[in-house]
C-alpha cells in the first residue's frame, strides 16, 4: 500500500477526515500541520502514516492533540528515526500532566530528536519529568520551554537540567522563575559547560536573581547569548550582574531591555566593558533607557578600545550633571562636510544605501557614519538617528533628510 492509502485507511479506522494538506505534501522532508484540528485521533492516523516516511521536521502546533496524541507521537518516534525537529507549540493542544509524562518518555526514548518546543503551561512537577528524561539524553540540542508555569521548584529541576551534556539552546522565557527558582537555576548554569544561547526574559528574576546570575557568569565559560529582558532588574541588579561580567570571557550578547534601569545602570555596563580587557561582549540592549552626554562620551571612548561593541539605548535624554556645550546641528555638520568636498547630500546617503531603497537600518547607518571622517560624536549621531527615525522603527528613511536641513 502507498502512504496515501495507509493514511486514508488509518483515518477510516479511527473515524476522522483525512487532511488534504498532508496528502499533498507527502514526500517533503518538512511538514507544517499547525491549526489543522487533528485532535488525538487525527494525530494517531498521522503517526501510522509517517512510521516509514523520511521526514526531518514536523510541526503540530494548535491541534488539540491532548495526552493521547502525545502518546501516539512517542510511538511514531520509536518507529521513525529520521524525525529530528519536532516543534510542538502545545499551548493549544490541551496537554496536561499526563501528557507531560508521555513527553518525558519521548525525550527518554528518542534517538533522533534534536529540537523540541514544549509550551503548554506545564508546572513544576512536569519540569521534574523533563529533567529526569534529559538526564540520559544528550542528543537534544535545542529545547523551548517558554510560556509555562515553572516557579521555585521548577527552577531547581531546570537547574539540574543544565547537567545535560548536549543542550546548546534553551528558551525559558515567560515563566515564573523568581527568587528561589532564579537562584536555583543560576546555580546550575554556574557549572554548565555546553549551553550557548539562553533566553530568560519575562521571568521576574529581580535583583536576587541578578546576584545569582552574576555569580554564575564568573564561572560559566560557554554561554554566548543571554536574554534577561523584562525581569524587574534595577540599577542595583545590573551592578550585581556586572560583578560576574568582570570575570566572564565568553558572553557576546546581553539583552537587558525593559528593566527598571536608568543611566546609572547603563554607565555600569559600559564601564565593565571598558575595564575588562578580555571581555567578549559585542552587543548590549538597553533600548528603553534614556542616557546622557556622559554616557555617550564614555561609550565613544570604550568603543575605541572595543570597536566591535554595539549598545542599543533609548536615546539621549537622561539627567545631565553639568551644562552641555552649545548645541551643533548634526545635519549642518554633514552639510558643511559635503560642501567642502563639493558633494551632494544624496550622494552621502546613497553611498550608505547599497540596495538603492532609500532606507537603511539604524545599525548600518550608525556604523557608516562612525566609520566616515565626518566630525560627529556619538551624542550627535544619536540625535541624527532620532530625527531620521522618529517612529523608532529601526529604519532610517533618508528621504526626510532634505526637509530636516531647512
Amino acid at each position: 500500500m502507498s502512504v496515501v492509502e495507509v493514511y486514508t485507511e488509518a483515518c477510516k479506522l479511527v473515524g476522522v477526515v483525512p487532511v488534504s494538506y498532508f496528502i499533498r505534501n507527502l514526500g517533503a522532508t518538512a511538514m507544517t500541520l499547525t491549526h489543522h484540528g487533528l485532535g488525538p485521533l487525527g494525530c494517531k492516523a498521522l503517526a501510522i502514516a509517517l512510521s516509514d516516511e523520511h521526514i526531518r521536521t514536523l510541526e503540530l502546533a494548535y491541534n488539540r492533540i491532548q495526552a493521547e496524541g502525545v502518546k501516539c507521537l512517542v510511538e511514531l518516534l520509536r518507529a521513525n528515526f529520521t524525525i529530528q525537529h519536532l516543534f510542538q507549540d502545545l499551548s493549544n493542544n490541551h496537554i496536561k500532566s499526563e501528557g507531560a509524562e508521555h513527553v518525558a518518555k519521548m525525550l527518554l526514548d528518542s534517538i533522533s530528536l534534536k529540537s523540541l518546543k514544549l509550551s503548554n503551561k506545564f508546572t513544576d512537577d512536569d519540569a521534574r519529568h523533563f529533567t529526569e528524561a534529559l538526564s540520559t539524553n544528550s542528543r537534544i540540542k535545542d529545547l523551548d520551554l517558554s510560556h509555562n508555569e515553572f516557579c521555585g521548584r521548577g527552577g531547581e529541576y531546570l537547574g539540574q537540567l543544565l547537567n545535560n551534556e548536549g543542550l546548546e539552546v534553551l528558551d525559558l522565557s515567560w515563566n515564573r522563575l523568581r527568587m528561589k527558582g532564579a537562584v536555583a537555576f543560576s546555580a546550575g548554569l554556574k557549572v554548565n559547560s555546553m549551553l550557548k544561547h539562553l533566553d530568560l526574559s519575562w521571568n521576574g528574576f529581580g535583583n536576587e536573581g541578578a546576584l545569582a546570575m552574576g555569580e554564575a557568569l564568573k564561572f560559566n565559560n560557554t554561554l554566548l547569548h543571554l536574554n534577561l529582558s523584562h525581569n524587574c532588574l534595577t540599577n542595583e541588579g545590573v551592578s550585581m550582574l556586572c560583578r560576574g561580567l568582570e570575570y566572564n570571557e565568553t558572553l557576546r550578547v546581553l539583552l537587558l531591555a525593559y528593566n527598571s534601569v536608568t543611566v546609572e545602570g547603563a554607565l555600569a555596563l559600559v564601564n565593565v566593558v571598558k575595564n575588562t580587557p578580555k571581555t567578549a561582549l559585542e552587543q548590549i540592549n538597553i533600548c528603553n533607557v534614556l542616557v546622557n552626554e556622559s554616557f555617550v562620551n564614555l561609550l565613544e571612548l570604550t568603543c575605541q578600545e572595543h570597536p566591535g561593541l554595539e549598545v542599543q539605548y533609548g536615546g539621549v535624554g537622561g539627567f545631565i550633571a553639568h551644562k552641555p556645550p552649545k548645541r551643533v546641528d548634526p545635519m549642518k555638520v554633514i552639510q558643511d562636510y559635503l560642501d567642502k568636498r563639493k558633494l551632494r547630500l544624496w550622494d552621502f546617503f546613497r553611498n550608505i544605501d547599497k540596495d538603492g531603497t532609500m532606507r537603511v537600518s539604524v545599525t548600518d547607518f550608525r556604523k557608516a557614519v562612525q566609520q566616515s571622517s565626518i566630525p560627529l560624536n556619538r551624542y550627535q549621531i544619536e540625535e541624527l538617528i532620532h530625527r531620521l527615525d522618529r517612529d523608532r522603527t529601526g529604519i532610517v528613511d533618508y528621504r526626510a533628510a532634505p526637509i530636516l536641513m531647512k
